[in-house]
């Protein structure tokens, strides 16, 4: 990383950003060209390792790639801020980002289905969520076990205190 003064170093402060943080971006690639998709997606840390939770249609590009090639990157990012300066070279932007990569995996059981997708609404919208065995069958549920993580943080200046 070039900028070593924003790099996060503190895996409870890379949690912290992927609990703020709402998109994912999976990196892809199909063997001739790179996809990137955004999705919505919930986690959950146990016994030091970290999983992303998706869900999405029973058919599409991102399914027929990751059948064949599981192994991806993500992205995401939050905390925007644009930070004005006196000229166009001091103007800068306050961020924070993860990145890493992963093999994905299509979970097959109802319980594990319903087990990420309760992660998935839990961390979009902070309730829990009940689900039906039709809402279960109507997609799938992938699971992204993190094999590497990094993060990136910008951040914005405290603003000064009242007079």
């Amino acid at each position: 990383m070039r900028r070593k003064d924003r790099e996060v170093i503190r895996h409870a402060d890379l949690l912290d950003m992927v609990a703020r943080f709402k998109v994912c971006r999976l990196g892809l690639w199909d063997g001739r060209e790179g996809y990137v998709v955004p999705l919505n997606f919930g986690y959950e840390e146990r016994d030091g390792s970290l999983n992303l939770f998706f869900h999405c249609a029973r058919e599409g590009r991102k399914l027929d790639i990751l059948q064949t090639r599981p192994e991806v990157s993500f992205e995401m990012d939050g905390d925007h801020v644009l930070m004005e300066g006196d000229t166009p070279c001091r103007y800068s932007y306050a961020y924070g980002c993860v990145m890493g990569r992963g093999v994905v995996e299509f979970l097959r059981e109802d319980e594990e289905k319903i087990h990420a997708l309760s992660r998935i609404m839990l961390h979009q919208t902070g309730r829990e969520a009940a689900f039906t065995p039709g809402m279960v069958c109507a997609v799938y549920v992938l699971r992204l076990r993190v094999e590497s993580i990094s993060g990136k943080l910008h951040a914005c200046p405290e603003p000064p205190p009242a007079c």
